[in-house]
């Protein structure tokens, strides 16, 4: 007499528990395992992919256990409970961040590569995730930002088409400003800036404010663009004999009579390759814009190859296309799975 009980009431629930196991495994490599080097933006809906499994194998055992229809629905009165309960008590900013995400994906106040101001946050977004978004700070350094400061705080961003660059700087009463706005728009032009102007912002008790702006149009090169016309304009009043500064300066440190501030003229070295401070500092946000691009350019090439195919009528035409449109769809597919990551990442 076997000791064992019999088996035949829990054939079902084995059978489901083995097939479950291996579909769960399957899927995971499928969706996981295979693209390890996929983006934290581009493993999210496939972790919600896995946990919608999840939930539908546990239903699905749940169903083959040998049990009364009245205990499986308790069972599923518990089950319910157990997912509700942990949406209300645990997952509360989750969700928020979850919903801010999605908010995000429908009115798109910025893309990958972008510039963004958040609060006392300034720099690239290197990456979008469904609960934080990512920028690459002017220290190079990355700083996850959750979806719901994002959507309850007003975010600024730069427009991929260009922006405006300006600095301010008092003068003395001394210089009248006719004599002073050529000489900053010729600064800001030889800075590299376009149409540029200049406003007087303030009339103060020993100096006048003066802002000089200028049109950037390739706005990844922000901050060398507002360094060079910093440059510019302290070489260009420098020049002209103008000093940078009001003439309070006399009443904090006597100076000599006639004596100025301006510095020797300074003999240039040979020119030496410059360092672009972009290219080190937001190196994650010029992949990551870089690979975008790079997606939506594929994304066009495909719909043209289709177009063409189907206006091809020579089968040696079509099988050419069709080569072109294969491998089109392969490199799209790398660029999907391609991870961007710092190098110290």
């Amino acid at each position: 007499m076997s000791i064992l009980p019999p088996l035949g009431p829990y054939l079902p629930l084995i059978t489901t528990a083995i097939i479950s196991g291996v579909a769960l495994k399957f899927f995971h490599w499928v969706l996981l395992g295979r693209h390890s080097a996929l983006g934290n933006e581009r493993k999210i809906p496939r972790q919600l992919a896995m946990m919608g499994l999840t939930i539908l194998i546990i239903i699905a055992m749940t169903l083959a256990l040998p049990v009364t229809d009245a205990f499986r629905n308790q069972i599923f009165g518990l089950i319910g409970l157990v997912v509700s309960g942990m949406f209300a008590f645990s997952s509360t900013t989750v969700v928020a961040s979850f919903m801010a995400g999605i908010l995000l994906r429908i009115t798109s106040p910025f893309r990958v590569g972008d510039f963004i101001r958040v609060g006392d946050h300034f720099g690239r977004v290197a990456e979008r995730g469904l609960f934080d978004t990512e920028i690459q700070a002017e220290t190079r350094e990355l700083i996850a930002i959750p979806n719901t400061f994002l959507i309850t705080h007003p975010v600024s961003t730069i427009r991929s088409s260009g922006t405006i660059i300006s600095i301010s700087l008092s003068l003395g009463y001394d210089t009248h400003h006719l004599a002073i706005e050529p000489l900053l728009i010729q600064a800001a032009k030889e800075s590299g800036l376009e149409e540029p102007f200049v406003h007087i912002l303030e009339l103060g008790d020993f100096s006048i404010t003066y802002r000089i702006s200028g049109f950037l149009a390739e706005v990844k090169w922000l901050i060398t663009a507002k360094s060079n016309l910093f440059k510019t304009v302290l070489d260009t009043l420098h020049t002209h004999g103008i000093e940078i500064m009001s003439p309070s300066f006399m009443n904090q440190r006597p100076m000599v009579a006639n004596q100025t501030t301006i510095p020797e003229p300074f003999r240039k070295k040979a020119p030496e390759e410059p360092t672009v401070a972009e290219e080190i500092v937001f190196d994650k946000a010029e992949q990551a814009e870089t690979v975008e691009k790079d997606k939506k350019e594929s994304q066009e090439a495909i719909q043209h190859l289709e177009a063409e195919l189907k206006e091809a009528a020579e089968d040696s035409d079509k099988k050419e296309i069709t080569k072109r449109l294969h491998a089109e769809k392969e490199h799209f597919e790398a660029l999907n799975d391609t991870s961007v990551t710092s190098p110290d990442k």
